[in-house]
């Protein structure tokens, strides 16, 4: 191989490195909250069994010694000589993270530890030492009693395709067992077995099926394979465990073959089968009896191996399935794909000013607008994956904090950019800490309170109008109004006379700094966390809003667009500049009323609808046409509306980010090009509404207060009011 593809072979590595240690976690956290039987077990060991072999390929021997500990932890769960305790997962659960920063540091391209990562790692497989022995409270069990004469063991031996060329001879190990007992019987898989003529003579296609009697121990006799372990599948079972064997084979489409395999059945009984098998089948059918039917009937095999067998191979067509679905591709590659779509919808927007189009070219169209769905379909990814992240972030909280929280996950096939799933870990992981934190009563308030004493959290996902919604949703204490407006009093945020709608006051949580805890912790009382959640979905195009109930919870909604590359939305102009608006927030488009001159609100249909005009919002130049449109769109639950000289239709809108020249220009997300090549700005909906019609409301709620204000200093220091003038024009003063 050359430097090329080691440096590829090492990516793809890290990639399924970083994946098994995660599924690693996912099972851990599956496993403790409900034991799932010896399957999860055996996926736990397969990983870290994966991740040590994968890593010695590439040299990494202190990735391959750290997850041989835990490998042999789960050796002794998966042979049941340990049972699964909080104590237990404890323990394994950092040690995962651990093995996250050790690829990290592979992937930063260090071959070897550092100082601080060799001390992390000696502390971690410290604390495993009670685990090897099968004892969670550090004691010895107890010493089993020894056999009365050799055992049975069945052993499966597929040696590594390099063997050979790493200088091991199969048949040397077979020598060697002979010197602990007695080789009863071997057979030899040839299935791997190529033609003469396509076999490499320095490649190792031969696997051994072995009875093996010993009164060695399995330790003992794992020993003798120590030195092929890494790119070798050696299994060892006692005789009775054919199951297990079974379970453990490599995947195979065919019952006959796992059977003989196993050693459950010989070549001469699996040949007398499918004989009987044969002669079963009736003319006009293409199969006969099921061959698992068979081998019970003629007592060949008992019917647990046949089902072993039966489950087997189903898991493998599920697992070939799953494989045949998915096709790993490099992020780059797909951005840059999406690069080209956009430009591509740029030209078609050029394309599309010309008139009198021919059939062919509006052809060329449709496809291009099929191309661009397709292309921003490669980049959607469930948000389960993220989701299912937060429970070990439940879990650890939790204990630290004494509460007991279940948490629900719904949703999480919803789908949404690649992008922003990688930007939305960190505002959730904000977010669910609060609720825990603040949200969640502890134990004993919520019995006094006459709640379920387990607490519930809930993290839904949704498609809603073109966007992607995510709740995080708690059943605890709820917000307190009352305190939260007056923390923001004391902090100067508002006056002490001023007048908030419920939605006013809960977005105060949201402001740099502000926090309502009494104490500081390490997970709050800071006020640092919420305005970063904020700033975070703002830079996402997204919003977030707050409904709580006091008593029964709160639930904390955020609404983000599905992708960042292309959207769907609605051109306007005013003046000789152009606006996107996207699509999802407009509701309807109307005509601004000939009396709504001077004036920042319209009635539309029984309802005041606040309008913000565009001309004046960006200092736009020139006189307003004689008939002015007004586009309403949905701004944090309410309705507003925007007004502009001309509605040019919807528009396949390219998102360019804004240079850091205008970075800090507000009530813009980003510009796009249209057909014509000039530049329209994209609306930020949110930011443009929270600047002109909250801080007008704001505005006009002030001078209302001065206004009653003013006229109750003049009533209490006796100047002339009106009723003052009536008295003096009566007595004729």
């Amino acid at each position: 191989m050359n430097d090329d593809d080691i440096r590829d072979a090492l990516e793809t590595f890290i990639t399924e490195a970083r994946e098994l240690v995660q599924d690693f976690e996912d099972g851990l956290l599956e496993l403790e909250s409900g034991p799932d039987g010896p399957e999860a077990v055996n996926g736990l060991f397969r990983a870290m069994h994966t991740l040590k072999g994968s890593a010695g390929l590439f040299g990494l021997g202190h990735l391959v010694s750290f997850a041989h500990v835990l490998e042999s932890v789960l050796d002794e769960l998966r042979g049941g000589r340990l049972q699964v305790t909080p104590e237990l997962v404890s323990a394994l659960l950092p040690c995962a993270d651990h093995i996250t920063v050790l690829v990290d540091g592979v992937a930063g391209g260090r071959t070897e530890p550092t100082a601080a990562e060799a001390d992390v790692s000696a502390r971690l497989l410290a604390a495993l030492q009670p685990f090897q022995s099968g004892a969670p409270d550090g004691t010895a069990p107890p010493a089993a009693p020894a056999p009365d004469g050799p055992r049975t063991w069945l052993l499966s031996l597929w040696f590594g395709p390099d063997c050979l060329r790493n200088g091991m001879d199969p048949l040397s190990f077979l020598r060697y067992l002979a010197t602990m007992g007695t080789v009863a019987r071997v057979i030899t898989v040839r299935d791997a077995l190529p033609r003469a003529d396509e076999a490499d003579p320095e490649s190792c296609y031969l696997g051994f099926e072995v009875e093996f009697l010993s009164t060695a121990a399995k330790a003992d006799i794992e020993s003798v394979f120590e030195f092929v372990r890494d790119d070798s599948t050696i299994t060892i079972l006692p005789a009775g465990s054919a199951v297990e064997l079974i379970a453990a084979l490599p995947e195979n489409d065919r019952l006959g073959d796992l059977l003989r395999r196993s050693g459950m059945v010989t070549d001469l009984e699996l040949a007398k089968a499918l004989q009987i098998q044969q002669e079963t089948i009736r003319p006009g059918e293409s199969s006969g009896r099921p061959l698992g039917e068979i081998l019970v009937e003629e007592h060949i095999v008992r019917q647990p191996v046949v089902e072993a067998a039966l489950d087997r191979q189903r898991r493998t067509a599920e697992s070939r399935q799953h494989d045949n679905q998915t096709i790993r591709v490099f992020a780059s590659r797909l951005d840059k794909l999406i690069d080209l779509v956009g430009e591509l919808v740029i030209a078609q927007a050029g394309v599309g000013t010309v008139d009198g189009l021919s059939e062919a070219q509006a052809h060329v169209l449709r496809l291009v607008e099929e191309v661009r769905h397709t292309a921003l379909s490669l980049r959607m990814v469930p948000i389960g994956t993220t989701l299912r992240r937060f429970e070990r972030v439940v879990r650890d909280v939790c204990l630290d904090l004494g509460k007991e929280v279940d948490l629900v996950i719904t949703g999480g096939e919803a789908e949404m950019d690649k992008a922003l799933v990688e930007r939305i870990g960190d505002p959730l992981l904000h977010l669910v800490r609060n609720a825990l934190d603040h949200g969640m009563e502890p134990r004993a308030e919520r019995e006094r309170l006459g709640k379920p004493v387990r607490g519930r959290l809930r993290l839904n996902a949704f498609h809603d109008a073109g966007s992607i919604v995510i709740e995080v949703a708690d059943d605890g204490r709820g917000l307190d109004r009352d305190r939260i407006l007056a923390k923001a009093v004391d902090r100067g945020l508002v006056g002490r006379s001023a007048v908030l709608t419920d939605h006013e006051v809960y977005a105060l949580i949201f402001e740099p700094g502000f926090s309502t805890a009494d104490t500081v912790s390490n997970l709050s009382g800071r006020g640092v966390g919420m305005d970063v959640v904020r700033g975070a979905i703002t830079a996402l195009r997204g919003n977030i809003d707050v409904q709580t109930t006091p008593g029964a919870g709160t639930t904390i909604q955020i609404r983000l667009p599905l992708t960042l590359a292309i959207i769907d939305g609605f051109l306007v102009g005013t003046g000789d500049a152009h606006f996107i608006i996207p699509l999802d927030r407009v509701t309807e488009c109307v005509e601004l009323p000939a009396d709504a001159d001077g004036r920042s609100f319209m009635h539309l249909r029984e309802e005041v609808l606040p309008f913000v005009r565009l001309r004046q919002a960006f200092g736009l130049s020139g006189q307003p046409s004689r008939r002015q449109s007004v586009v309403v769109v949905e701004h944090s639950g309410q309705r507003a509306g925007i007004v502009v000289d001309h509605l040019l239709g919807q528009s396949q809108t390219v998102i360019k980010p804004l240079g850091k020249l205008f970075q800090d220009v507000r009530s813009v997300s980003g510009s796009t090009i249209l057909g014509t090549g000039d530049v329209a700005l994209i609306l930020d909906i949110d930011a443009l509404m929270a600047q002109h019609i909250t801080g007008d409301r704001q505005r006009r709620a002030a001078a209302a207060r001065h206004q009653n204000r003013s006229n109750f200093v003049s009533s209490m220091s006796g100047t002339d009011t009106s009723a003052d003038r009536e008295a003096s024009a009566g007595t004729g003063r």
